[in-house]
């Protein structure tokens, strides 16, 4: 037999974050996998630096200890109480303190309050206390059914909520005016910052309107539109934007704006164009 290796013992543990979001459920039936949907959505609106999402639906236990280092929580679950389908319960503090026991659990019975409630056996004192429950009444829970129209909705409230509150404050702040560059070979460059502040999610519309041209924030790659490519290692993205804007000859730098009308970067397609720095 080798002898025992010698040298300071290493904890694996999970990196901390300013935000944890963790999403329960059962993907396979119906409405029960609110939770997992929800975070797929956030994930395609683009997940900012300092926040993490987690499927607990199948990560079971595990995300107990991925709770370790978490500033705050966000555990999203279905619920079935009675109520009507879609009805959104914002779980108050007081109630994490009277939590189930935890004798007899196992992944396939793991829900929102077994989460907290093994995290705090677990973590003991590294439990974070900051934690937001977020409960939606399911219609069906029905093997291989998708989400109902109530609860699709209630989702999405839930979505932008989370955003609201705890995303939002992560994403880099944006300049109302910016300038952005055409390229010969028809592409248009963002660079890294405009890019992270208004497209997060890498998708979006582009169209020419009144003589501008429109980049329209999207939620992600399954609504359509254009996708924004990595150019370089500073983080600057380029889309293709040849077919949109036609047969105009444009190349050099050209100054934009938010637009928070129209929730569009509008690029004058008539300005004065500086030749590339």
């Amino acid at each position: 037999m080798g002898t025992a290796a010698t040298g300071d013992a290493h904890h694996l543990e999970a990196p901390g974050c300013a935000v944890l979001v963790v999403g329960c459920g059962n993907l396979l039936r119906g409405d029960d996998g609110v939770g997992p949907v929800l975070v797929r959505h956030l994930w395609e609106r683009g997940v900012p630096g300092g926040a993490r999402l987690v499927d607990g639906g199948t990560a079971g236990m595990d995300v107990a200890f991925q709770m370790r280092g978490a500033e705050r929580v966000v555990i999203v679950d279905a619920a079935a109480t009675g109520s009507a389908p879609g009805t959104i319960f914002k779980v108050p503090a007081a109630e994490l303190v009277d939590l189930p026991p935890l004798q007899g659990l196992h992944t396939h019975s793991f829900r929102w309050d077994h989460a907290v409630a093994f995290a705090r056996w677990a973590l003991g004192e590294d439990c974070p206390t900051d934690i937001t429950v977020y409960l939606i009444e399911v219609q069906g829970v029905e093997l291989g059914a998708d989400l109902s129209a109530p609860v699709q909705a209630a989702m999405e409230l839930v979505v932008d909520r989370i955003e609201a509150d705890h995303l939002a404050v992560l994403r880099p702040a944006a300049a109302p005016e910016v300038t952005v560059e055409f390229t010969a070979d028809g592409y248009l460059r963002l660079d890294a910052g405009l890019a992270a502040s208004r497209f997060p999610s890498d998708a979006v519309a582009a169209l020419v309107r009144d003589d501008d041209l429109w980049l329209i924030p999207l939620r992600g790659p399954r609504s359509g539109g254009l996708l924004l490519k990595q150019r370089n290692p500073a983080g600057d993205r380029s889309l293709l934007i040849r077919e949109v804007i036609a047969d105009r000859a444009i190349s050099g730098v050209v100054g934009a704006f938010w637009d928070d009308a129209t929730t569009s970067l509008r690029i004058p397609l008539r300005a004065r164009l500086e030749p590339p720095g």
